[in-house]
């Protein structure tokens, strides 16, 4: 019984993280499929209305299932540059910034404004119960160019090798 009480306690505390389509969906929008921006975005994850098209012709923006295949096809195309660039899969912190802000992250230097969010969005992203280190350069040594952004964000996990890059769950 004690210790069904002191899981009942700490399990607030525990941090499980998001899947990053799952955080991409809450840093957008707040999971909320009516949101339209400032700019004219649309869906829950906030997608330009010429950029949905050059993917699709549905105008179902608010239809969840439409949005997430919308999201899949755009970032798919966005990694994939950033793969033939970098020569590696994108960290959470450059996979929100390709979302966000693809040409900053593909010319290596992405700003301060744009930064935080990526943070944030790695932040959701967590797994363990490990803080983001935010350093102004790699902690270790990486090939090929510098990790993008204002400032390189290293966790102890290695960024996943496999995969479409949403899952949580892949090996890391």
């Amino acid at each position: 019984m004690r210790t069904l009480v002191l899981l009942f306690v700490l399990c607030p505390m525990m941090s499980f993280g998001l899947d990053r389509l799952s955080a991409l969906s809450m840093i957008e929008s707040g999971d909320n499929d009516r949101m339209v921006g400032r700019a004219g975005e649309v869906s829950r994850y906030q997608i330009l209305k010429r950029e949905w098209r050059s993917v699709t012709t549905s105008t179902r923006f608010t239809d969840r299932k439409v949005a997430e295949s919308v999201t899949l096809k755009l970032i798919e195309k966005r990694v994939a540059t950033f793969r033939s660039i970098f020569k590696r899969n994108p960290t959470d912190f450059e996979f929100y910034g390709l979302w966000n802000a693809p040409s900053q992250v593909y010319r290596g230097r992405v700003s301060p404004v744009v930064a935080e969010r990526c943070r944030r969005f790695a932040n959701l992203c967590e797994i363990e119960d490990q803080p983001t280190q935010v350093a102004k350069a790699p902690v270790a040594p990486t090939p090929g160019p510098r990790p993008v952004g204002a400032a390189a964000v290293t966790s102890a996990k290695p960024a996943p090798t496999t995969g479409m890059l949403l899952a949580r769950n892949d090996a890391r």
